[in-house]
């Protein structure tokens, strides 16, 4: 009779029919890949939740100072200082093309003054209109009355009678200038302060 058998024994004979340690050893083999698995993505999820929380400190920080620089931003005060910006900026910028145009008119001027000393100075006492005025007038004097018509004052020395003051006016700045005039300077390095000064 079936009964008569060890139900084990029976169970054990049966269990070898089937060949089942291949399939434990697969089992086993699948239990250790989702253990794996599980334990990967345990850690991925930590990982990225851990970037969440940095990223959303990171948006809270940048959204406060957002907020605080849009609280602070007024339009209006915004507005007026670029209107007062643009305008010093055109008034600076007429400014300095009338002082280009002034200094262009000086300079002209300054050619043509030179060019009538120039030719007072080939003309001698005795040339051009000169002549008319007196032969006692030599070249020191014409110089001294082109230099006062530039408003230029020479004194002599009156112990040397050698010219050693100027005195420049400008009429147009409202300034005087007494200037010592010392023979070791050139008579270029003079000239180039005397035009500077005008």
């Amino acid at each position: 009779m079936l009964l008569d058998e060890d139900p084990a024994a029976l169970i054990a004979q049966c269990t070898k029919n089937f060949k089942t340690t291949p399939d434990h050893s697969s089992l086993l083999r699948i239990s250790d890949s989702l253990s794996t698995l599980s334990q990967f993505r345990t850690q991925h999820l930590s990982s990225l939740s851990s970037s969440l929380s940095k990223l959303s400190r990171q948006h809270q920080t940048l959204s406060s100072n957002h907020q605080h620089t849009v609280s602070q931003h007024n339009p209006t005060s915004h507005a007026a200082e670029i209107l007062r910006l643009d305008t010093e900026k055109f008034r600076i910028a007429k400014q300095a093309s009338d002082l280009e145009i002034e200094g262009e008119r000086l300079q002209s001027e300054v050619v043509q003054l030179e060019h009538v000393l120039s030719e007072l100075e080939e003309e001698g006492v005795e040339g051009g209109a000169d002549a008319q005025r007196g032969a006692e007038e030599d070249a020191t004097v014409l110089k001294l009355k082109v230099y006062r018509t530039l408003g230029i004052d020479v004194e002599a020395d009156p112990a040397t009678g050698q010219y050693n003051k100027a005195v420049i006016r400008n009429t147009a700045k409202g300034d005087v200038h007494v200037v010592n005039i010392d023979p070791k300077f050139s008579r270029h390095f003079y000239s180039n302060y005397f035009w500077r000064t005008m």
